[in-house]
């Protein structure tokens, strides 16, 4: 690469982690709306951890994952009412039972959280009222979840999704009265008071089966299905376990993870300095502006920063430099062989790349793993940990890569240790 493009490079890299470093600043940004806050976790900004055991006796175990599935978008639409910032709401398995959790950093009223979470979800049916040409009304019926059987998806001849919902005896009967007062009208559909379709009636509807259609997609098919189950199939929640993280904790947690992260990062410059001098000065420079842009992407996401995330990146420090290391010691070598600084330098990237992929690629799979098959905790470490190693890459081979080119001059050495 000619140098005047390496020297742009380099300015690209140090304007971006300039702006990341203003990014990361949060007082600069609070009374700007549109800029997005760091994003904490339980044990960082306090809040309440609920457990809730999900009662599927009832349900036949086909239709399991649907009612859970639907079961967690509900509650999370609820917990999105509270304006609490960024949470977490997902399903687990414990000891053979299902288990939905509900992570809501920074809440004032765990109590309203709970009454709300704990109340199931309510599918009903309103016909459509039309009050002046621009004025509608939705009026309820005694249509609702509890008269229908279950939803499945299905696609039509033009291979297009559509709904097929099914009512029991009585369902069927209301069903048939209802779509026969509105041939030619609309019929809303609500869960939890929210509207989520209104498909127009073409014809009078007995037999107690209807089908929907729309221009949805796959994904608003299926996630239509698991609604529409929720609401039919109640499954009664039961609150098993909760834990309040008082805000003064999560405060006294943030402060020692920095001041861990900064002690870290020192430790780590100390020892590429004492060991490896001159080089050691590059990495350090080029391991500052990979903290920067780091935080700016986890920032920028947004990451959801837990102590265990935190943990997951001051790993990810040190195997940052462990890149530069196999370079360097790589760079040794091709000195004693007598090769000029920067053809030392290029042979040592050069054999060292296939040894930093091959490590760092391992590392991003482990990563990967524990985030998908694990939960809660463990997947913020997973999470930090994958995108640290993946932007050390960058860093180890890019930026070092860039400083020694510009900087490093050609000359032949005899002794190169501590050089």
């Amino acid at each position: 690469m000619k140098r005047k493009n390496l020297w742009w490079l380099l300015v690209s890299v140090f304007v971006v982690s300039a702006f990341s470093a203003i990014f990361l600043y949060d007082p600069l940004w609070r009374s700007i709306s549109s800029v997005r806050p760091w994003s904490l976790g339980l044990d960082l900004a306090g809040g309440s951890y609920l457990v809730y055991e999900i009662d599927l006796s009832e349900i036949e175990s086909a239709d399991h994952e649907s009612v859970v599935t639907g079961l967690r978008d509900v509650i999370e639409r609820r917990v999105n009412l509270f304006g609490v910032s960024e949470p977490r709401v997902y399903t687990e398995d414990a000891a053979g039972k299902s288990r939905l959790v509900v992570e809501l950093a920074g809440i004032k009223d765990v109590n309203q959280a709970i009454r709300e979470i704990g109340e199931t979800p309510f599918l009903d049916f309103r016909e459509v009222i039309m009050e002046s040409t621009s004025t509608t009304k939705f009026v309820p019926t005694e249509l609702n979840g509890r008269y229908v059987k279950g939803a499945q998806m299905a696609f039509d001849q033009l291979g297009k999704p559509q709904i097929n919902i099914e009512f029991n005896g009585d369902g069927a009967t209301i069903f048939e009265d209802i779509t026969a007062r509105n041939v030619g009208k609309p019929v809303a559909i609500f869960l939890d008071n929210e509207l989520i379709e209104m498909p127009m009636v073409q014809e009078r509807i007995s037999g107690g089966k209807a089908q929907i259609t729309g221009k949805f997609t796959l994904d608003e098919a299926k996630k239509m299905v698991e609604r529409f189950n929720a609401g039919a199939l109640p499954a009664p929640i039961t609150l098993v376990n909760q834990q309040t993280i008082s805000p003064d904790f999560g405060k006294d947690s943030m402060d020692k993870a920095i001041f861990a992260g900064i002690i870290g990062t020192l430790a780590v410059i100390v020892f590429m300095l004492l060991f490896y001098r001159s080089f050691g000065i590059y990495a350090s420079i080029a391991l500052c502006f990979y903290v920067l842009l780091t935080l700016g992407i986890f920032k920028l996401l947004p990451v959801t920063m837990t102590l265990a995330g935190i943990a997951g990146f001051i790993l990810s420090i040190g195997m940052a430099v462990d890149a530069n290391i196999l370079v360097f010691e790589r760079t040794k070598e091709e000195l004693r062989r007598g090769l000029s600084r920067t053809s030392a330098i290029e042979e040592g990237f050069r054999r060292a790349w296939t040894s930093i992929r091959d490590s760092n690629v391992s590392t991003m799979i482990t990563a990967a793993v524990l985030y998908y098959f694990t939960s809660s905790f463990v997947r913020g470490f997973a999470l930090t940990l994958f995108i640290g190693v993946l932007v050390s890459m960058f860093s180890a081979i890019t930026i070092t890569r860039t400083l020694l080119r510009i900087f490093v001059k050609n000359t032949v050495v005899v002794s190169v240790e501590g050089k």
